[in-house]
This record gives C-alpha cells, structure tokens and sequence, in this order.
C-alpha cells in the first residue's frame, strides 16, 4: 500500500511538474500575403467553412481551447496542428506551386467528400466544424472550379 502511495506521489509530481513546460503557440494576428484568402477570391460561405473546420489545424493562426493549457493534452494538439500544416496550410497557399495548388485542392475535395476532413476526432469537440451535405458540395464545386482557372 506505501508503494502505491509514493507512486501516485511521483505521478502527482510529475503531472503537475510538466504543466511548466512550455508549447509553442500557432498564432499570428496577421494574414499573410500568399493566404489562400488573398490569393483566390473566397465566396464567404467557403471562407466561413474553411474557419470553422479547417483553419485550426490548417493554417498559421489556431483558436486555441480552454484545454490547450493542460499538459500532456496541449502537445497532441501542437503534434495535430504541426502534421495539418505540414499538409495544408491555407496561410501559405498562395506560395504553393501551381501544380501544388491544384493537387492540394484535389486533395481538399476528396477528403471532404470521404468525410476524412475534418477528423472526426476534431468534430466531437467542435460541433460547429462538422461538414453539412450542402457544405460538402459547396466545397467539392468550388475545389472543382478553382482547380480550373489554375492555369
């Protein structure tokens, strides 16, 4: 029984001592000149998608939850959001290559459609980041139309 005391104390202490160690934040209040925003012309309704469900993991400024302050749950997040942008990030789109761009948006397409974006993992939490029939259309003939133009 001492045993297992000392080590929830061990545990205590660590859990409490990491919460010192600090994350990296993914916050910029500017949007950069190659944002998909400024690059192509958004219709509001995909703007207001892409920032509901896409801009967290996917671009240079996170909204941050309350949750992203305790330790270890803060580094899952800074690992999710490293991974998404190393994928796709909508701050620096505009600086993608135009074959880049078109693949990316492809890609944007069909993993909303196959409903692999935004992970479900994220959409249990944020409810207003789940993609709507209507708004997977939206997205899919916008990607399509875009893919288009990119010459």
């Amino acid at each position: 029984m001492r045993l297992i005391k000392k080590l929830l104390l061990i545990l205590l202490v660590v859990l409490v001592g990491i919460q010192f160690i600090p994350t990296k934040r993914n916050q910029n209040q500017q949007i950069s000149e190659s944002d998909i925003s400024k690059t192509f012309t958004l219709p509001a309704e995909i703007q207001t998608i892409f920032k509901n469900s896409c801009y967290d993991c996917h671009s240079n400024n996170t909204n941050y939850p309350w949750y992203n302050k305790i330790k270890p749950v803060s580094w899952l997040l800074e690992n999710h959001i490293k991974k998404g942008k190393k994928e796709l990030n909508f701050s620096e789109f505009g600086s993608y290559s135009k074959r880049k761009q078109k693949n990316k948006l492809k890609s944007i397409k069909n993993q909303v459609i196959d409903d692999e974006m935004p992970m479900f993992t994220y959409t249990l939490i944020h409810k207003k980041a789940k993609l709507t029939e209507s708004d997977k259309k939206l997205i899919k003939n916008w990607a399509v139309r875009l893919m288009d133009s990119i010459k």
